[in-house]
């Protein structure tokens, strides 16, 4: 046996380290940054609602855990962000982007400002603020993973079958960042893994939230459909990929995108 050999609960421990989480108070978002509260982390976890993101952070599992308000979309603040982040929690080690906000039109009306709103925060920011971390910790030479959250979106069509006559829609801006997304961490995996930093995509399936769920009566019911586990996943189904993405227990993945979608894809 290697006398070098970890066992697995230290490799998945995140004790020492310090995580952010953007758009953490959120459906999904919560329910990752308990799991790496859970694992050991230190969280700083953001919301647009500054009071919001502070309330959260005072719920987290353990100690040290820091909530601040952060707009992703104004992309000027982002190095000031990271350097709040470093200055009051002295480093860090994890980045999950996830926060996210745009318009969602039907695809017979999106217009070009559907589409560069949502670009502008989940590409755009999300590719400035995982560089400004990526800039912090090559200067610290430390490891680091960064998280990009997507979605089974990012890699299949919807079924239009699904929305017919509901008040909901699946719409085109969405399936093009979220696809736009997975190919960014592929590239940004092969250029920083010389500097021991990790990029991957997490894509959640159908997780619809209970506000999603009441809007339209048998939404729930079609999607459970398509999915070969029969059900909606569980927010807190996400804490074991993210605390894997996270940890040394996924040293040697990156560039890769996960999802989580109870079989979807595999049909």
């Amino acid at each position: 046996m290697d006398t070098d050999e970890r066992h697995l609960s230290d490799l998945l421990s995140l004790k020492d380290r310090v995580a952010i989480v953007t758009g953490a108070c959120g459906w999904l978002g919560s329910a990752m940054s308990r799991g790496l509260a859970e694992a050991g982390a230190r969280l700083v976890v953001t919301s647009r609602d500054a009071a919001r993101a502070a309330d959260f952070a005072q719920t987290l599992p353990g100690e040290g855990h820091l909530g601040l308000g952060f707009r992703q979309a104004e992309t000027d603040t982002i190095p000031d962000f990271v350097s709040q982040v470093v200055e009051r929690m002295g480093k860090i080690d994890v980045l999950v982007n996830n926060a996210y906000g745009a318009t969602g039109p039907e695809i017979d009306t999106a217009t070009a400002d559907d589409f560069d709103e949502a670009y502008h925060v989940g590409v755009t920011g999300y590719f400035l603020l995982a560089r400004d971390v990526m800039l912090h910790l090559r200067q610290r030479q430390a490891p680091g993973s960064i998280i990009n959250i997507g979605s089974m979106y990012g890699v299949i069509g919807s079924y239009p079958s699904l929305y017919d006559g509901l008040p909901l829609n699946s719409a085109p801006n969405y399936h093009a960042l979220k696809g736009g997304l997975v190919h960014l961490t592929r590239h940004l995996a092969a250029y920083w893994a010389k500097y021991n930093i990790r990029v991957n995509t997490l894509s959640p399936g159908p997780f619809p939230k209970p506000a999603m769920q009441a809007k339209a009566e048998g939404f729930v019911e079609r999607l459970e459909e398509k999915v070969p586990l029969g059900r909606m996943g569980r927010p807190d189904e996400l804490k074991g990929i993210v605390v894997l993405l996270a940890s040394d227990a996924s040293s040697y993945i990156t560039g890769q995108n996960y999802l989580v979608d109870g079989g979807w894809t595999a049909w």
